[in-house]
């Protein structure tokens, strides 16, 4: 496996997680599955969400459960999948809200790394996964890291946004939270934008829009979300 060394601040804020033995267990398991079977994203993409995205950074956090199981999709940011594929549905219909909340053309790119390199975390609760089985590394100890990296995110003074789509990002985000959110957070929650979910409330629910707006009102930089 490759070195766990982030190349920013991420690396002292999770630095009690790297030397945990529960991350050193989930190392091994990591080790044996990238050996024996195909796994998503590329061991070299794993923490791309952490490397491409510092903790001063971070205007908002969109929270995924795990990467996407098809070949070549995956690039270790929730939602993303690399520029040679076409979107996902669930992606679609991010872009679908995006373009109805906006009033904006549909955005043609799958991948996301230029909102986070504008200040988006885009991660996902498990951070790695086998080719065609979603949530099969799920409980081997990804959740500690991130849901440390939650509680650390709760406790900066600078305006933030939460994205929580779904009741799995309710759960990641609440398990982190303790006292009450504070004035400098703003948490908005909608169903997942899955097919499945996506008309129960997903659409039409200006997230976008909500989350700009609130930036802007902070003194920050709004997202360019097209």
């Amino acid at each position: 496996m490759k070195s766990d060394l982030i190349g920013n601040e991420w690396d002292e804020v999770l630095k009690p997680i790297f030397e945990s033995d529960t991350y050193l267990n989930l190392r091994e398991f990591l080790k044996d599955e990238y050996s024996h079977h195909i796994i998503y994203p590329n061991m070299y993409d794993i923490f791309n969400a952490f490397k491409l995205t510092p903790p001063k950074d971070i205007k908002v956090v969109i929270l995924g459960q795990d990467p996407y199981i098809n070949k070549n999709e995956a690039e270790g940011l929730a939602f993303s999948v690399k520029e040679s594929e076409p979107p996902p549905p669930s992606l679609v219909n991010i872009f679908k809200e995006i373009s109805d909340d906006l009033g904006v053309t549909i955005r043609k790119s799958p991948s996301l790394v230029e909102w986070a390199k504008q200040g988006v975390l885009l991660l996902n609760s498990v951070l790695t996964v086998r080719s065609g089985l979603s949530n099969s590394h799920k409980g081997k100890g990804w959740e500690e890291l991130t849901s440390a990296a939650m509680a650390y995110l709760l406790t900066l003074e600078q305006p933030m946004v939460f994205m929580l789509w779904g009741r799995g990002a309710e759960n990641v985000f609440y398990a982190a939270e303790e006292g009450g959110v504070k004035d400098n957070i703003l948490v908005l929650k909608a169903p997942h934008p899955s097919p499945l979910s996506a008309s129960r409330g997903f659409f039409g629910c200006k997230h976008f829009s909500r989350a700009n707006e609130f930036l802007r009102e902070n003194g920050v930089g709004e997202i360019n979300w097209v």
